[in-house]
């Protein structure tokens, strides 16, 4: 979230992701099928599709604990322009808002230390882990900009859900990553929590972070993000503008049953 010396925020370049005819399987079901798929480091991307159409598994792959079939012909996955990573160098390059993170930190532990313990890739902070003055003042800086700071001393098990869900995406901004990947971040939130948490989400969005947003709720899609990638059964189903993508006729043919879609105030509805 740093600007440079003229006070505008840098934009950031280059590739997010490159996968060329991945194919996924976990356990016996392919999950991704033949999917092709390129998003660069200067967009802001919803991937949008109902569940089980492989949004999640697209998700895990990105971030290595699912790896594609090796026996696929003519595939390639490339991640920020590499091959090949060692998960502990990659992680601090894309930060991770998803159930599974979401669960493991709602625990009893103080805010601080959970979003501290973004930097050893666990979901608190361990004896033998060793936390810098740098750090402590990195996560009051990042707290400070999620308007959390006053929770810093609460315990994490004691908190709202919604309160829980900013610490959360601090911990993942914890090391200024090159992209923020959100999955369904406003489930099981009430009315009050989603509001604040899409304006947080629209402050990174603005602020130089690319944001890769999955979700089958259309509300979640603040107005920074253009594109849409449409997933069905493994595969990308349509791609393209916001406008051209989120029409009645798509979403009715991606979740398939009649469906009405409106725009308002830059946020699509389903009537």
């Amino acid at each position: 979230m740093s600007m440079n010396r003229n006070g505008a925020i840098p934009k950031r370049t280059g590739s997010l992701i490159d996968f060329r005819n991945v194919s996924v399987m976990r356990g016996r079901r392919t999950v991704l099928q033949s999917l092709t798929l390129s998003i660069d480091l200067s967009e802001h991307v919803a991937i949008v599709g109902p569940n089980g159409s492989g949004k999640s598994s697209l998700i895990k792959t990105i971030m290595r604990e699912l790896h594609p079939l090796q026996t696929v012909d003519n595939w390639s996955l490339k991640i920020l322009g590499k091959e090949r990573w060692n998960i502990f160098h990659l992680r601090p390059q894309l930060g991770i808002v998803s159930p599974d993170w979401i669960k493991m930190c709602t625990r009893p532990i103080a805010v601080r230390e959970a979003v501290l313990s973004g930097f050893f890739s666990s979901a608190e902070i361990w004896p033998h882990n060793e936390v810098a003055v740098a750090m402590r003042e990195q996560a009051d800086e990042v707290m400070a900009k999620l308007e959390i700071s006053h929770l810093a001393d609460q315990d994490m098990s004691e908190i709202s859900s919604g309160e829980s869900r900013r610490v959360i995406i601090a911990r993942a901004l914890i090391h200024n990553p090159r992209a923020l990947i959100l999955d369904e971040p406003t489930a099981s939130l009430d009315l009050r929590a989603v509001d604040e948490l899409r304006a947080t989400m629209r402050k990174i969005a603005r602020s130089g972070v690319s944001i890769v947003l999955v979700t089958h709720h259309l509300p979640d899609i603040i107005p920074e993000i253009e594109r849409i990638v449409l997933m069905k059964d493994g595969c990308v189903f349509r791609d393209g503008f916001k406008n051209e993508i989120l029409s009645s006729e798509g979403l009715s043919s991606l979740f398939d049953m009649p469906l009405e879609v409106v725009e308002r105030n830059g946020y699509f509805h389903v009537l």
